[in-house]
């Protein structure tokens, strides 16, 4: 069986997370291990969706109405980066997730994920190009997920790169929930490809009839966070339930993971999903949240400037404005704290930095860049 959030573990948490001392550009919040400090690198962001950090310590950062920034080292936004691919910018859709290539040092390769097509219909889609100075060259979109559909909502979007150089892709459902389990198609699906678009020969459906050669693992509502687990190099991924029901999978190759037929959560209106929540052959979450805490951005945190977190999930959480730490022994949630509720601002991104602090990206029409420190002094 899933475990579930406990919720008198959560009340004490959250008492925790309240905020002491704002200040113009830092704010200061209680954590169970001590204060942390909250800084403010960058500000103007529209709705920014994710970050990648280059090697020469600036950022890149997606705006979701479809433009990419670069985020210099005082702070400073550059102009859009020029050829970007046009975006279908409507409801939660438009530029969203950014990575670089494993060999971005050499190569200069950046992906993006975006929704592409329009009001009659769209798809997730990933393309790359080169980066040289503030352009973007060579653009060519690699994926695009089939069938297109309309509707504005459930895109997932994150990109991850496996220890093995291949690309994770995930999706949602496009609120048309019954394509996650159709395997002909990539929607509800964690995709799997290579740097170029191609499909790997090891991927689980390669050469099975009517089958996406793409598909890694199906049956997902809409995945908004994914990362590598430090430890085993494993996918690990956060997906949005409906009402309740939101989860932590480990997605493995060729594995259902039940939506629709099987869910913790419930019709919006109250009504049952599917037929319960366990169903032989169907994966079940790792973790769950009810009620829903809507998560996005995933991190594991391998630092040394929190070394109380070291081996922690965090989670940003878009229902409730706060950022969920997750203490883990193996693959089970041991802990849960919520931190940053009474920052008031929708976390939409979590990464740690290069430089071992925890950076994050709130989900605003004024979104903020922001460095999470410990209070030491």
């Amino acid at each position: 069986m899933a475990k579930r959030a406990a919720p008198s573990v959560l009340l004490t948490f959250l008492i925790l997370g309240c905020a002491v001392q704002p200040t113009e550009a830092q704010q200061q919040f209680e954590s169970q291990h001590g204060p942390i400090r909250v800084v403010e690198v960058a500000r103007g962001l529209e709705h920014p969706w994710g970050m990648a950090f280059l090697p020469d310590d600036r950022i890149l950062v997606t705006e979701r109405p479809g433009r990419l920034r670069i985020v210099e080292k005082d702070g400073t936004l550059s102009p859009p980066v020029e050829g970007v691919p046009d975006v279908y910018a409507s409801g939660q859709g438009g530029l969203l997730d950014v990575a670089l290539d494993p060999d971005f040092a050499e190569n200069r390769w950046v992906y993006l994920s975006y929704a592409d097509g329009g009001r009659s219909a769209a798809s997730t889609a990933v393309a790359r190009g080169k980066l040289k100075g503030g352009r973007l060259t060579e653009v060519r979109r690699i994926f695009k997920q089939k069938p297109e559909l309309r509707g504005t909502a459930h895109w997932g979007s994150r990109l991850v790169f496996a220890r093995d150089d291949r690309l994770f892709v995930t999706t949602g459902d496009r609120q048309q929930r019954e394509h996650a389990q159709d395997l002909s198609g990539h929607v509800g699906k964690v995709i799997r490809i290579e740097r170029d678009g191609s499909v790997p020969p090891d991927n689980p459906f390669v050469g099975r009839a009517g089958s996406a050669p793409e598909i890694w693992s199906y049956g997902h509502r809409n995945i908004q966070g994914a990362a590598l687990h430090p430890d085993t190099g494993a996918l690990w991924l956060n997906e949005h339930g409906a009402k309740g029901g939101d989860e932590i999978n480990r997605p493995e190759a060729g594995r259902n993971y039940g939506w629709p037929v099987i869910s913790y959560g419930v019709e919006y209106s109250g009504g049952r999903i599917g037929e319960g929540t366990e169903k032989e052959g169907m994966e079940q979450p790792l973790y769950y949240w009810d009620p829903s805490i809507a998560p996005s951005g995933m991190a594991f945190y391998t630092g040394d400037k929190f070394p109380h977190w070291r081996g922690n999930a965090l989670i940003g959480a878009l229902k409730f404005n706060q950022l969920v730490r997750l203490e883990l022994q193996g693959t089970e949630v041991v802990a849960e704290e919520r931190l940053l509720k009474e920052m008031g601002e929708r976390i939409r991104d979590v990464r740690q930095g290069p430089d071992g602090f925890v950076w994050l990206l709130t989900d605003e029409s004024e979104g903020r860049l922001l460095r999470l420190e410990p209070v030491t002094e």
